[in-house]
């Protein structure tokens, strides 16, 4: 039996007799090969009509040796995997029937070892070139985090199929300096399919996971890794509790240990969704298989804003109104009549009636007049839905055409449906959409709540082009963890700072109006004679 010393030791402790003395040998373990290596494989789902498999391309392979400490298989097809006790089931996803030469290797002491190979005839008929294209756009094609979407990282139960514990904020992980840098590109050659991942040096790596980067701690952080090199994909059936119209029913594997941008061990990833620019996946790492992670990516290097990228939570429509008939539905919507506590808290000039709403030629119109009605110089029209239609989490979607005129106030929005318990602001405002006319194509959407109230509201803006000329759609999507204001579309406010606010504890009902003049309509123009809010449509998804 060999013994292995460490020379460099010994060699410092004969210089260093004088002061220390040396001992005679240090011996770090014996040198030992595995040995009776036996290797098997099984092609699965065979028949006698189909001896080489049924097309799953699913082979079982069994090894066995004394004295090893670990397998490594190299599946002749460009990918590899390792094994403790020796037994890996691989897929072989090659289309039509090859015969491959399988090799395991058997790792013992000393980093000594054995090899044995096997050949196997196995017949694949998984195809999805579709996907295939998507992927690799034919050719070559990269890949980017999709940062500016909301869950563009999230967790979950397996069993949901949805990131129900944790779905990230738009660049929520911008602080963390590598998530955001990665750049995968796939590439497609004589039906192969090829990856390479840029990473700029580090990768973002999952807390579990800290001892593969050469890390520790108790949060996920970035860490040197090399991700260099040319990794072989392979696609193939993928094998899920994910509802058929939720997924491609495809996965794409990654040789070698390759992973998309955020380290959480498997390189098998379950393509839920792929477009021309858009790509959403989910991975289930082999040492906590209850967990299921989901990622989504993106073609735009800057991360992803806009309609086709934008991926909503909420896609089960639950109320509707499409202002089909000749008149407004009075059991779904109140008039709110008068002028409120000075012009509703906001020193606006109109006074609200119920004959300032007209339905007709498939759309709701919120007329503003210049007329004396009840001692003021305009009427409009304030319609909610409170006590009839409350709602809390979802996606508000409204498709309108705004006033123009200077002093009009139009505005899409919410309150809660304890507002007549609690007042405001504690029971909470979102503001939807709010446009004044003095401020021709801006669009606001706004928070209200308890330490953020009047002009202390959390807000944001966009410029919209022919604000008045064009029906635009207005949304907002509200969930437990953000809620996110978009046009057309587009994101461009977004909170996150959820806890401790009205937006996590009850339902809220729904408010169309258009007022005139006060704290944000401003001034109202002097030749002002009517003006409108058209809508067409309004509705609520879960």
């Amino acid at each position: 039996m060999k013994k292995i010393y460490n020379s460099t030791i010994l060699i410092l402790c004969i210089l260093a007799t004088c002061f220390y003395g040396c001992e005679e040998d240090y011996e770090f373990g014996d040198v030992e090969a595995p040995s009776n290596l036996t290797l098997e494989a099984t092609v699965l789902n065979t028949s006698e009509e189909f001896p080489n498999g049924d097309g799953s391309g699913l082979v079982e392979f069994s090894a066995e040796a004394d004295n090893a400490l670990n397998f490594k298989y190299d599946f002749g097809d460009n990918t590899s995997g390792s094994s403790k006790n020796g037994d890996l089931t691989h897929l072989f996803t090659k289309t039509g029937t090859y015969q491959y030469i399988v090799t395991v290797t058997a790792t013992g002491t000393g980093g000594a070892s054995t090899s044995e190979t096997v050949q196997v005839t196995v017949f694949s008929a998984f195809e999805d070139t579709d996907t295939q294209n998507f992927l690799t756009g034919g050719s070559s094609k990269t890949w980017y985090v999709a940062a500016a979407l909301p869950a563009h990282l999230g967790v979950g139960p397996v069993s949901t199929a949805t990131p129900d514990y944790y779905s990230a904020a738009p660049f929520e992980k911008e602080s963390e300096g590598c998530f955001y840098d990665d750049a995968m590109t796939f590439s497609l050659q004589d039906g192969d399919i090829t990856y390479v991942q840029e990473n700029q040096g580090a990768t973002f790596f999952n807390v579990d996971f800290l001892s593969v980067g050469g890390g520790g701690g108790s949060e996920d952080q970035c860490l040197g890794f090399d991700t260099s090199g040319e990794k072989a994909v392979s696609l193939s059936a993928a094998s899920s509790n994910v509802p058929e119209d939720q997924t491609t029913g495809t996965q794409m594997i990654i040789s070698d240990g390759g992973f998309m941008s955020y380290y959480i061990e498997p390189n098998a990833y379950e393509i839920l969704e792929i477009s021309e620019d858009y790509m959403y996946v989910r991975a289930i790492p082999g040492s906590n298989p209850e967990l299921a992670w989901y990622l989504k990516f993106t073609t735009d290097p800057e991360g992803g804003i806009g309609g086709d990228d934008f991926e909503t939570e909420f896609t089960n429509e639950i109320w509707a109104q499409e202002f089909e008939e000749n008149s407004l539905d009075t059991n779904v919507w109140n008039y709110e009549i008068g002028n409120g506590d000075n012009g509703w808290g906001n020193g606006e000039a109109q006074y609200y009636t119920d004959q300032n709403a007209e339905v007709s030629d498939g759309t709701l119109k919120i007329h503003a007049i210049a007329e004396e009605t009840e001692g003021f110089n305009y009427s409009s029209a304030r319609i909610t839905t409170q006590d009839n239609f409350e709602f809390q989490y979802g996606r508000v979607e409204v498709r309108a055409k705004l006033p123009s005129a200077g002093g009009t106030w139009p505005a899409i929005w919410m309150l809660g449906e304890n507002f007549d318990e609690v007042g405001w602001p504690t029971t909470g405002e979102i503001d939807i959409m709010e446009h004044v006319g003095n401020n021709l194509g801006e669009v606001l959407g706004t928070l209200h709540f308890p330490g953020n109230s009047g002009g202390e509201g959390i807000s944001q803006g966009t410029t919209v082009e022919n604000v008045a000329t064009e029906f635009h759609t207005y949304e907002m999507e509200w969930s437990q963890e953000h809620i996110v204001f978009l046009v057309d579309g587009d994101v461009y406010h977004e909170f996150t700072n959820m806890q401790e606010t009205p937006f996590v504890d009850h339902s809220f009902f729904l408010i169309l109006n258009v007022a005139m003049g006060g704290t944000l309509g401003g001034n109202i123009d002097p030749n002002f004679t009517q003006d409108t809010m058209e809508i067409d449509y309004v509705r609520v998804y879960q």
